[in-house]
């Protein structure tokens, strides 16, 4: 079978425009559909996609979300580009948390296993979202080399047990910048879904 006629470019924003078709190959039972998203090379250089072979010189990157839901093209995508990066937070629980690498003898202490691991890696995302405020997530490797491993002591003040942390220079200032925004931040902390 071939793709049915498709609908014309819908245009969401300047540079970027989707449209979507109907196929169904000899082995499905049920056609689905194809949501198709063009982002123009010009305006997002570093837009995620694969640049077709036709086009010369290329002047858009391509993706295509193949689907049976039946929403409009525009939600499909919203739906599936939001979930793009749970790859990589998976392989950080696996790798940065050893989410795999824990069994118990009995269940209960695997699921506390597994529970302790989750609150360690939610406390982290809190951490980096409050604190550090950055966009391209930094690995629990990452901070601990940048944030946590750093000499330092507890001592004893008229105020109370202070952390003496053995840091100068650049990264001292860094420090009592993440320090002041901790101090700055209060519950409830409300996330986007997104």
């Amino acid at each position: 079978m071939i793709f049915e006629e498709s609908k014309e470019w819908i245009t969401l924003k300047d540079g970027i425009q989707i449209k979507e078709t109907k196929y169904k190959a000899l082995s499905w039972e049920k056609e689905r559909i194809f949501v198709i998203v063009r982002k123009q090379i010009e305006k997002y250089p570093k837009a995620s996609g694969k640049i077709l072979l036709f086009e010369t010189p290329p002047q858009y990157r391509y993706s295509v979300y193949v689907t049976n839901l039946d929403l409009p093209a525009v939600q499909i995508w919203n739906m599936y580009k939001d979930r793009a990066d749970a790859e990589n937070r998976i392989k950080e629980l696996k790798y940065d948390f050893a989410i795999d690498g824990f069994c118990m003898k009995k269940f209960w202490a695997t699921e506390a296993a597994f529970r302790m691991a989750i609150f360690a890696y939610n406390l982290m995302s809190l951490f980096r979202h409050i604190v550090l405020q950055n966009h391209p997530q930094s690995t629990l490797n990452t901070l601990k080399f940048k944030c946590f491993a750093l000499g330092s002591w507890v001592v004893k003040s008229s105020k109370g047990k202070v952390l003496k942390i053995s840091t100068y220079g650049r990264k001292r200032h860094w420090l009592e910048g993440l320090f002041s925004k901790i101090d700055n931040a209060s519950p409830p902390f409300v996330f986007p879904n997104a």
